[in-house]
């Protein structure tokens, strides 16, 4: 058990809670005025996370908070007393023992996610067969090249999605084009360090894993998010460039290309999250196989 003095606890949550204003500032700033921003507010729909969620510092397990009992974070779900009188510690062994089953599929997706080799064919068509063949669409931006022009985009690949949660988006024309059809239950089996929205998905585990992972690490795991869903848009079949996101171009042999370039990149910071999460949680990246 590591023992932080009040002072060195202190800043640590004082520049968590600077950072992480500094990462929802936009977001909060268009709530307050009733806008929305189609790439930059996703997370915080789709994740359905608050930016109060993400400011809230933990110092993750194995680590005592000295002089804290009478801070705020003693009424904290998962906390409890630490070695010393006035200490506080996340109380892991309580957390995992009431939530184990959700705890065990977390560790599961991220072990087994980490453990295969990515998939880098995808083209991030996920977003194209979510507005194949029909005419409305679920975000009211124009398509970029037209419905016509769209479908055939998808008609001429394959579908490769292997995210349950951008798969049960596919219009009903678009689902037996694809490769595979996963579902909640094969998640475990189908997710691969590829996929995007994996990707964006450790940020959801961070967050479901609550005080079990230090708030530095949930804030790298948001801007990884972040960073992805830039991508996302960007190589979608949407007009995105009124919000700021110039068309990857997936249609073409360079879009392709720097599609793929980039989602490497987000694969392998995605995998470095995955292990830092887990041996924050468990002491060791590869606890309880």
């Amino acid at each position: 058990m590591i023992l932080l003095p009040p002072a060195e606890w202190r800043a640590r949550e004082a520049a968590h809670a600077e950072r992480a204003d500094a990462l929802t500032a936009g977001h909060r700033a268009r709530a307050a005025r009733g806008e929305k921003h189609p790439v930059e507010d996703f997370l915080f729909t789709y994740y359905s996370y608050s930016p109060g969620v993400l400011r809230r510092w933990h110092p993750g397990p194995g680590v005592e908070l000295a002089e804290a009992a009478g801070e705020p974070r003693a009424s904290w779900r998962w906390y409890a007393q630490g070695e010393t009188p006035d200490g506080l510690v996340v109380d892991r062994v309580g957390m995992e023992r009431e939530k184990a089953p959700m705890l065990g599929v977390v560790e599961r997706i991220l072990r087994s996610t980490a453990s295969r080799p990515g998939q880098f064919g995808c083209f991030g068509l996920h977003e194209w067969a979510m507005v194949y063949r029909q005419d409305e669409h679920r975000h009211p931006v124009p398509l970029r090249l037209g419905q016509s022009g769209t479908d055939a985009v998808v008609e001429s690949h394959e579908l490769r999605c292997t995210h349950i949660d951008a798969f049960r988006f596919f219009t009903p024309d678009a689902v037996p084009r694809n490769r595979f059809a996963p579902t909640r239950e094969t998640q475990p089996e189908l997710e691969q360090p590829g996929c995007l929205h994996a990707g964006m998905d450790v940020y959801k585990w961070a967050m479901k894993l609550g005080p079990l992972v230090p708030g530095e690490l949930l804030l790298d795991a948001f801007e990884l998010a972040r960073d992805i869903r830039l991508l996302d848009m960007q190589a979608s079949p949407y007009d995105m460039r009124p919000w700021g996101a110039d068309p990857v171009r997936i249609e073409t042999p360079e879009g392709k290309a720097e599609y793929v370039r980039r989602q490497r990149g987000f694969a392998d910071r995605a995998n470095a999250l995955r292990a830092r999460i887990l041996t924050a949680w468990l002491g060791t990246e590869t606890a309880r196989v």
